[in-house]
């Protein structure tokens, strides 16, 4: 049994996936607030005869938690998150957590997330403020001032590090563990007038594009060479047989 063709194509398989998540994390490259998706792989052994063969495994997804540069836009309803926390939004019938601090204020107040969820504070219910009370001033506690009258506050909240995320909306993530309201804002805060950027190096994203394509062109040329001397092999011994 040739176990080259079939650990050649664990690693197809492999990089496949890989190239997938690159692709998609470059797509995401200006949207802000994003978190790429990497992959973590470990080798599976198999046996063949009495031989153990090491095969590529598909890999497990993760979303990286690092944070990315802050750009500057003066806009009263953009915020960005300095430190580990994530601002909470209710968008459809869940909470997601998300960097992404593009807001909007509705007819009523209401503040919102650009693609009309709603802001939440500290307790998770939504904000709204004063429609003609003009634009708001953010402390980095979160707190919200119109006209020199306290409104409302920004709720921040922290993910647990263990928690596994999901992606949702918004470029926000759904974790499995309960997250729970910063009250501590000593190193964890936000700041108005800026927005996160994604936190994916393109230059490095893209590099990893090629790198990726290439090792996948030669693991086909390796998968083809293979099975061609197993053709090979198949005909001298059907001839002598």
């Amino acid at each position: 049994m040739q176990s080259g063709i079939y650990v050649a194509l664990s690693g197809q398989i492999a990089r496949e996936r890989r190239l997938a998540t690159v692709a998609h994390n470059v797509a995401n490259m200006n949207t802000p607030g994003f978190r790429a998706t990497g992959i973590g792989f470990e080798a599976e052994l198999g046996r063949t005869g009495d031989v153990k063969t090491a095969f590529s495994s598909p890999g497990a997804d993760f979303i990286s938690r690092r944070a990315g540069a802050l750009s500057k836009t003066d806009n009263a309803l953009d915020v960005a998150v300095q430190g580990e926390g994530w601002f909470g939004m209710k968008i459809g019938d869940g909470v997601v957590y998300s960097r992404d601090g593009r807001m909007r204020l509705s007819e009523t107040g209401a503040l919102e997330t650009i693609t009309g969820g709603a802001m939440l504070d500290a307790g998770g219910a939504p904000i709204v403020l004063d429609a003609a009370g003009g634009a708001p001033q953010i402390a980095q506690d979160g707190m919200i001032t119109q006209s020199g009258r306290q409104v409302g506050a920004l709720g921040l909240f922290s993910l647990d590090p263990n928690a596994a995320l999901t992606r949702a909306a918004n470029s926000g993530v759904v974790p499995d563990k309960p997250a729970a309201a910063i009250l501590d804002f000593s190193k964890n805060g936000v700041v108005q007038g800026y927005v996160e950027n994604s936190n994916l190096d393109p230059v490095l994203e893209i590099t990893k594009l090629i790198s990726l394509s290439r090792e996948f062109d030669a693991i086909n040329t390796s998968v083809s060479l293979s099975e061609s001397s197993l053709r090979d092999a198949i005909r001298t011994l059907a001839a002598t047989s």
